[in-house]
């Protein structure tokens, strides 16, 4: 990318040959539905969608028709945006509702009420209803969590990538969290850093993240490897059933470099938040769709208990060598024997922490480099910077979150039940079983963007609210095609 900027390519943040972004190759484009499935509404909805300019309403309306048809608008080809709630109680519903209203002149958008699930997770069920309803001539489909930032170009890289390799089964992408300093932040951000293992891969990867995934439409629409009726037949985890489900029918998953997205955190994400985040990250380990998909969730779950506490254990024993130091040191009275014992811990104890700084700075390099390709993907946005990072919260993190996974873990096992946003889902033999709902069985906020669950019908969003949102198309509208 920087090669075909020096070269004078000003939209390499797009696509390294700019020929493609020409008017004739644009309107060629396929068809592309956009699925997001609401739950709440909160403060980082309102910053992923938030403009560069700061204008009123009537202001932006007027000033965005013309700024993001140039800059941020950067899929050619037909685009529609479906937006799915469960119900019309949900504070989403209204706020997306007078988006819409306010550019229904220029996106092709609706918001869809899917109700209530009764076979599977309320997330999948709001995905497959958007399938249900999504355009006839739609060839691909993609699935984003409502809190994903999306870069100018995004949807036009996945698609190519798509237009070019058709045995791509699905195509998904990286969150990089942006901890808001919180001990429970950097325990999401350093439980996060695994998925950017395809960096390593060349693309090829056998992770899924739920938060952003294409896939080819008539795949649904047949229910080719059953990717239809798998997920609504007792579905618990959208990513961890399609990757089931690709690994069983040897079908190909990708993530482009490109496919970095900036994942803000709640600024008050608590450590009870992280915790029930993190149970409903193991708890996927106990849903699976076939004997197969059930030994490779017991393996995983036994290789990833048993590394995770094999990382935590060299702390807790250089903890006892300085201990036993320390004492050594206050006590007159030790004997030669003694000092040889404990220069030999003081040793071991020095080697881990140079594994654990050589550790933190890999850290820092990949997440540098992660920083850096969010700031080309997106030159309009404010950068991201690393100075926000506190590494020596990085690292209790580390301990924390390797410490907690393993009784997360134990604990989904014996439990086959987890609140998710207010939801109590029941597993049977890997599948969901029964769903309990009430507003008092969970809490009022989501575990991450910390959004409001729960609003009144009908409830209008504050003035502030309303602005925000039309700010927030700059992020969203693509227009049907794109002159250079």
């Amino acid at each position: 990318m920087k090669d075909s900027m020096k070269c004078g390519n000003s939209f390499a943040f797009l696509s390294h040959d700019i020929n493609d972004l020409e008017h004739s190759n644009q309107v060629n484009l396929p068809r592309v539905t956009v699925i997001m499935p609401l739950k709440g509404f909160g403060e980082h909805n309102l910053h992923n969608w938030r403009s560069q300019t700061v204008l009123k309403s009537s202001e932006w309306i007027n000033f965005s028709k013309a700024w993001f048809l140039k800059i941020t608008s950067l899929y050619g080809g037909p685009l529609e945006f479906l937006f799915v709630v469960e119900s019309t109680e949900d504070p989403a519903y209204c706020a997306v509702c007078m988006l819409i209203s306010d550019f229904k002149d220029n996106i092709e958008a609706k918001v869809i009420v899917a109700g209530l699930s009764t076979t599977c997770s309320q997330k999948i069920h709001n995905q497959l209803v958007g399938v249900e309803r999504m355009h006839k001539d739609s060839k691909y489909v993609l699935f984003l969590d409502d809190d994903v930032r999306l870069h100018p170009g995004t949807i036009g890289a996945l698609t190519a990538e798509m237009e070019k390799n058709p045995e791509i089964f699905i195509q998904t992408g990286y969150p990089l969290d942006l901890p808001s300093g919180s001990l429970g932040s950097y325990c999401i951000y350093e439980y996060h850093m695994p998925c950017s293992m395809g960096f390593a891969t060349g693309g090829k990867t056998f992770f899924l993240w739920g938060g952003c995934m294409m896939m080819h439409a008539d795949d649904f629409r047949d229910d080719r490897y059953c990717v239809f009726s798998g997920l609504r037949d007792g579905g618990y985890s959208d990513d961890m059933t399609l990757a089931a489900l690709a690994g069983a029918n040897k079908r190909l998953i990708t993530s482009p470099p490109v496919a970095v997205f900036p994942h803000p955190l709640a600024s008050d994400l608590s450590f009870a938040r992280y915790w029930n985040y993190l149970r409903k990250q193991t708890f996927v380990l106990e849903s699976y769709i076939s004997t197969v998909n059930w030994l490779m969730n017991r393996a995983l779950f036994s290789v990833h208990c048993y590394l995770s506490w094999g990382f935590v254990a060299p702390y807790f024993m250089a903890m006892i060598h300085i201990a036993a130091a320390l004492r050594l040191h206050f006590n007159k009275m030790h004997s030669v024997e003694d000092t040889s014992s404990i220069s030999g811990g003081l040793l071991l104890v020095g080697c881990l922490a140079m594994c654990t700084v050589v550790e933190l700075i890999s850290m820092w390099n990949l997440t540098k480099i992660e920083v850096q390709l969010c700031n080309m993907l997106s030159p309009e946005a404010p950068p991201l910077s690393l100075g926000s990072y506190n590494w020596s919260l990085v690292f209790i993190a580390i301990l924390v979150d390797n410490f907690l996974y393993p009784l997360s873990a134990i604990r989904s096992h014996f439990s086959q039940s987890i609140n998710w946003s207010g939801v109590l889902y029941h597993l049977k033999d890997g599948k969901i079983s029964m769903i309990e709902r009430s507003n008092d069985i969970g809490p009022s906020y989501t575990d991450l963007g910390g959004k409001h669950l729960y609003g009144k019908k009908g409830a209008p969003p504050k003035p502030s609210l309303l602005g925000s949102l039309a700010r927030s198309l700059a992020h969203w509208r693509q227009p049907k095609k794109f002159d250079v």
